[in-house]
């Protein structure tokens, strides 16, 4: 038999027979480590236990802490899950079942409606068969075998799927038990890790996510290997939706989504104040950056998207329209409209860097079935950069970005993780483009000794990019910021610069959101700071709160003296005990309640009462004033 070498994370090599398992592999390096193992990442790609290894590979072993190692345990628990339906009600048919971010789903189709108390039942069957120490047993069939095995079983759902992939392709089944599923992988060995689990909730799904189709029950969970893992996820679950971004924007009267417009945002007052003070921090920190400020149209005419290429990787996405029988889209990105400008006029290479911002807005076709108040619309403002420069500034370019980026997350109180995704399947350019570009960005990250993790395959049609994951105040990650680097709509837009020997060339362009939406990072900052802004992003930043109706004269005076001095305040001289009043300014996240009574008006002072400090103290006017101010500006 023939054989191949397996090089580990270590540059150590292994000799193997081809065709050796996943498992088998690892347990020649350690008997201890695969018991550990949920799977390994095989050139890139991430391969479940019992898949084979047929040609020389690196091979690295993950675990449940590594990403891939949660999407393989993630991925096997649907799977469990799908088992113990199967047993419970035997008349069901199955959708799909991958692990997701944050746990696994499956989506059933059975005549009988879900209902929570069914998901005990089935955590309960889970654990039974978790007992039982099922190995998955992984099967290669032809397309035809394939079909013919899940029409026996009037496996709709299954035989659609099938007749998708091209005639010729081998298929693989993953069998546990009596439930056997189309799958490609990753799983674990057998489902005895599987010791700690909870089914969340139940939810409507169109198959294939299109509303033309059937609805099907779709059973969200999550597992550990843990209890206490599971305990602690749990908690922070709940902790999460107190601070759900939907509920706080609703009684912090911020936004709503309406049902005339869904996917369609509707900002209130105290939410464009919020939007104009993030706008208004971007518009200045682009400024000190050496960032122009441009805005371009919403709606442009049909070519230009052939030309930019979005018509033929994008277009499912995107609105269309006719003015004077003429076909135009409403634009899903902002790239080309900045092109457009650029090359509206001649540039030197002494012109260049020439550094764009945007807060362009946008509309994009999301499926219903997938909006989530801000996190998910279908009409959102894109933060986006465009810079044109030479090919040897490009390193000093991106560097740049990613300093501004720091500063900002900074800002926000937000640690940062770095991934640079590399070229897709159905990328545009040649590979020496694209391997320069890569090149670029690393040598970037390594100038400013930031790790980063390489996401194969997942970069942008037309160029790799560099996207980074924050995390919020409750441990969660969010993809936010990106830098994209591009070779391809230079030529494609024929965009061009005169160099220094008068000849023309063509720039380097790099594109790079750092909130990534407005309307997004909203979102994002009212979970993190659970609603409770810094002062100099709250709405209202001071409510006064006379004690009783003879202290309103006074109370207006404070008032006028703290708009005078920029600061958003509101007067409330309702005829309400004062500590109801305080009760209110709390639930309402008011960082300053400013008590005025007797003392306060002889005095010409003001009681200060901190939302966040809980503390309460009598302080003169002015000193407060400057404090504030100081506050704001220093954005603490």
């Amino acid at each position: 038999m023939s054989k191949i070498k397996l090089t580990l994370p270590d540059g150590s090599i292994k000799e193997h027979d081809k065709g050796i398992t996943v498992y088998e592999a690892t347990a020649d390096i350690s008997k201890g480590l695969a018991r550990e193992a949920m799977g390994a990442v095989v050139n890139g790609e991430t391969m479940g236990m019992a898949e084979t290894i047929e040609e020389d590979s690196n091979f690295n072993v993950v675990k449940f802490e590594d990403k891939e190692g949660k999407e393989i345990f993630w991925h096997t628990s649907s799977h469990l899950l799908a088992l113990a339906v199967k047993r419970l009600f035997p008349d069901v048919k199955f959708g799909i079942g991958p692990a997701i971010d944050n746990g696994f789903y499956y989506d059933f189709d059975t005549d009988h409606t879900f209902v929570p108390e069914d998901l005990e039942k089935i955590e309960a069957e889970m654990k039974k068969i978790v007992k039982e120490d099922l190995e998955l047993e992984r099967i290669v069939l032809s397309r035809e075998e394939a079909l013919e095995r899940f029409r026996k079983n009037g496996e709709e759902y299954k035989v659609d799927l099938i007749e998708g992939i091209d005639k010729g392709e081998t298929i693989s089944i993953y069998k546990l038990g009596e439930f056997e599923d189309l799958c490609r992988g990753p799983h674990l060995k057998d489902v005895k890790k599987i010791r700690a689990f909870k089914l969340l909730n139940i939810a409507g799904a169109y198959w294939r996510g299109d509303e033309n189709n059937k609805m099907l029950q779709r059973i969200y969970g999550v597992s550990f290997q843990k209890k206490k893992e599971l305990d602690e996820h749990i908690e922070r679950l709940e902790e999460a939706k107190k601070r759900d971004h939907r509920r706080l924007g609703k009684e912090l009267k911020l936004f709503s989504i309406q049902e005339e417009g869904p996917g369609f945002p509707f900002f209130h007052p105290n939410g464009m104040v919020f939007r104009n003070e993030l706008e208004n921090f971007w518009k200045e920190t682009h400024n000190e950056a050496g960032y122009g400020e441009i805005k371009t149209p919403i709606i442009l005419n049909e070519s230009l998207w052939h030309q930019s290429g979005h018509w033929d990787h994008y277009k499912d996405n995107m609105y269309v329209t006719k003015i004077d029988d003429s076909d135009y889209a409403v634009k899903p990105m902002n790239c080309p409209g900045s092109i457009l400008v650029y090359n509206s006029d001649m540039h030197s290479y002494r012109d260049l860097p020439i550094r764009w911002g945007e807060l362009g807005l946008v509309h994009r076709h999301e499926l219903s079935g997938t909006l989530h108040g801000l996190m998910r619309v279908r009409s959102f403002t894109q933060d986006d950069g465009h810079i044109f420069c030479l090919p040897e500034q490009v390193k000093d370019e991106l560097v740049g970005v990613i300093e501004l980026a720091s500063y900002i997350y900074d800002t926000f109180g937000f640690k940062y993780t770095i991934e640079l995704s590399t070229r897709p399947e159905n990328s545009m350019g040649s590979e020496e483009q694209w391997e320069m570009a890569e090149n670029a960005l690393k040598e970037a990250l390594e100038e400013k000794d930031i790790e980063y993790t390489i996401d194969e395959g997942d970069g942008a049609f037309y160029g790799p990019k560099i996207d980074f994951q924050l995390e919020d105040a409750i441990g969660r990650t969010w993809q936010c910021g990106t830098i994209q680097l591009d070779f391809q709509m230079p030529e494609r837009f024929e965009m061009e610069y005169i160099d220094k020997n008068n000849e023309k060339q063509r720039p380097v362009m790099i594109h790079r959101a750092l909130y990534g939406s407005l309307e997004r990072f909203m979102g994002i900052l009212i979970e993190h700071y659970a609603g409770r802004f810094p002062a100099w992003l709250a709405p209202v930043q001071a409510r006064i709160l006379p004690i009783s109706d003879k202290f309103n004269s006074y109370g207006k005076e404070v008032e006028k003296k703290l708009k005078e001095a920029g600061i958003r305040v509101e007067f409330d001289g309702r005829d309400e005990k004062v500590g109801y009043k305080i009760r209110e300014a709390q639930i309402q996240q008011i960082p300053y309640m400013l008590v005025l009574g007797r003392n306060e008006m002889e005095d010409g002072t003001i009681s200060v009462r901190s939302r966040d400090e809980g503390t309460q103290e009598v302080v003169e006017l002015d000193k407060f004033i400057d404090e504030l101010k100081r506050e704001i500006k220093e954005k603490i």
